[in-house]
């Protein structure tokens, strides 16, 4: 099972995003990590580590992982959680960087006080580059689950295997990465609730 940290900042993803997409969206994309710093600030993952790079680690499971290169797609996997985690709308997401990533981020986005498991299980309705955005979020969120809290963990897992990996199965990158991490964590499954 591959893990995507080696992008931890935009000066270590810049030049591999250069080789691997055209030079207008690694532009675009260099607009929408530093709209991302902005708007997540000092904001920080559940590990202690700064917000941007689970943006970043997402964007590379992307690009050198699922080898992804459409333009709304990878705006929208920097972009995932500005709705749901900063004051930003999808009016100024869609105003900055156009419509298509502005319903990509919402898909993607839980609505405020709904469930998670609810939404979750409302991506099977998600448009197709909506799936994208939340795969490649997820592999970068499950890729260490292992220094999370044993009850974090479990959860995660169980929810992983529940309402991700089925989405996974139309795209056979994903399909495989997440049936890897699936066997590395089989043991989970016999975990007491």
């Amino acid at each position: 099972m591959e893990i995507f940290t080696s992008w931890p900042s935009w000066a270590h993803a810049e030049g591999p995003l250069a080789a691997a997409l055209p030079a207008p969206t690694v532009d675009a994309l260099r607009d929408a990590v530093a709209f991302a710093r902005r708007r997540h600030g000092v904001q920080q993952r559940p590990t202690g580590r700064p917000y941007l790079e689970h943006l970043l680690e997402a964007l590379e499971v992307a690009v050198r992982g699922a080898g992804l290169s459409d333009r709304d797609v990878l705006v929208s996997i920097v972009l995932h959680d500005v709705l749901e985690d900063t004051p930003c709308t999808e009016a100024e997401v869609a105003r900055r960087f156009g419509p298509e990533v502005g319903a990509l981020v919402r898909w993607v986005t839980r609505p405020p006080g709904g469930a998670k498991a609810d939404h979750l299980a409302s991506l099977v309705k998600a448009l197709p580059k909506a799936v994208l955005v939340k795969l490649a979020d997820r592999v970068s969120n499950v890729q260490e689950l292992q220094r999370m809290p044993w009850r974090f963990q479990r959860r995660y897992y169980l929810e992983t295997v529940a309402y991700i990996m089925p989405l996974a199965g139309a795209h056979p990158w994903f399909a495989t990465w997440f049936a890897e991490w699936r066997g590395h964590w089989r043991r989970v499954e016999r975990w007491p609730a």
